[in-house]
């Protein structure tokens, strides 16, 4: 555990709060400027949330806000900093790679603020990053221990070969993968993703996180991933990777899961690509008989976008009442049949789930584009379910301070 903080250092990060809401965005910029530089570093994250989208620095710079306001109470951050700590553990983020994080952050806060930027208020800083990333540290430490210790379980990167190439819709297609070595693989907890490190010819490397969509297992691995129309890993996995193919994986990884036997009735509840880590959990659900009840709730366009949904279906015909399936389909084509590929035509929506799940009793899991979550979370909390029994996944840069 890091040395607590200094009286002064929280007091002298808090007085940067008005700063921070300023210039936060200019600062965070600069910071991946500089780290930038170093191209061993930049290779270590995700590009299309830096330079193709931009995405990352607004929510980086969200993060370092988060930090400063909740300096003197760090606890309410145990969560996020869990949700860090397991994508630098997909991305083979090591201790060696936290200096250049530190050093770009203290040279951009100096280069945007200018003389704001006292010796004291950087040496504040310095301190506030090392006591966070000494908390990522042996948080990482531990998973990595684990993860090398566990049946089938592996370290940094390992070789999987693509088996199968399955379209499941117009714009979803599975990829099934199984190690090149032939051993073990590690059984993953059903809510979790794989990382994947891209070759893409003519490109840096690409790393991208996708949900495993298969229940755990130690033979192979399942992912089901949307063709984005400007994505450049979606489209290349799409149109050219194909059986027999190589790709370098590292081991499972995300606190977004579902943990043991369910002993609460669970809504498994998605938008779009967002039910591939649900169908996991349904799997796993479906094999374990006595469980609570589970409803998978899932929501998309219409038949030429539905994926899976033969599987779903299939997987709550076989548990003997345990699971349903409700699907929405918000523009049913003309060959859609409602009661069979469909049930409800239209957009899922709060007043449904309150009349047709255990709203006083179950637990929810949440997962698709932000604004799907932002309105079900805030939906729930109004129709009075505890903050603590809904749990989400979003697809887009997370809000960390070494950010994927």
């Amino acid at each position: 555990m890091p040395r607590p903080l200094s009286d002064q250092t929280i007091a002298l990060v808090k007085a940067t709060v008005p700063a921070l809401e300023a210039h936060g965005l200019a600062i965070t910029r600069r910071m991946y400027e500089r780290m930038f530089q170093n191209e061993a570093i930049r290779d270590l994250f995700n590009q299309s949330h830096h330079g193709e989208t931009g995405s990352q620095p607004k929510a980086l710079a969200g993060a370092v806000l988060a930090y400063a306001r909740n300096i003197d109470n760090l606890g309410v951050l145990a969560g996020a900093v869990e949700r860090i700590a397991q994508k630098h553990v997909g991305l083979n983020i090591l201790a060696e790679h936290y200096p250049f994080v530190a050093e770009a952050l203290l040279g951009a806060i100096q280069d945007v603020l200018g003389e704001a930027a006292t010796p004291q208020i950087l040496a504040a800083w310095g301190e506030a990053y090392w006591f966070l990333a000494d908390l990522l540290i042996g948080r990482e430490k531990e998973i990595y221990e684990a993860n090398a210790a566990a049946e089938g379980g592996w370290t940094g990167w390992r070789d999987f070969v693509l088996r199968e190439k399955i379209v499941e819709s117009g714009i979803i297609t599975s990829f099934v993968l199984e190690p090149v070595d032939g051993k073990k693989v590690l059984a993953h907890r059903p809510g979790q993703y794989l990382t994947f490190w891209l070759e893409i010819p003519g490109r840096a490397p690409v790393k991208r996180n996708y949900s495993i969509s298969s229940a755990p297992g130690t033979a192979r691995y399942r992912i089901s991933v949307k063709r984005e129309p400007h994505g450049v890993a979606s489209n290349w996995l799409h149109d050219v990777v194909q059986p027999g193919a190589v790709l370098k994986v590292a081991a499972p990884a995300g606190e977004f899961f579902l943990p043991g036997q369910p002993e609460r009735p669970v809504v498994l509840l998605s938008g779009g690509v967002g039910q591939t880590p649900m169908l996991s959990m349904l799997h796993a659900v479906a094999g374990m008989p006595g469980s609570a009840p589970v409803q998978f709730i899932h929501g998309t366009q219409s038949g030429e976008t539905h994926a899976l949904g033969a599987e779903a279906r299939a997987l709550a015909a076989a548990s003997a009442g345990r699971v349903s399936v409700t699907t929405f389909y918000e523009c049913p084509r003309a060959g859609d049949r409602q009661g069979v590929d469909y049930d409800v035509e239209g957009r899922i929506g709060v007043e449904w789930l309150r009349d047709n799940t255990p709203v006083g009793e179950a637990e929810y899991y949440l997962c698709g584009p932000r604004e799907f979550l932002r309105v079900f979370a805030e939906g729930l909390v109004a129709l009075g379910v505890p903050a603590a029994r809904i749990r989400y996944e979003f697809f887009g840069p997370a809000d960390e301070l070494l950010a994927a």
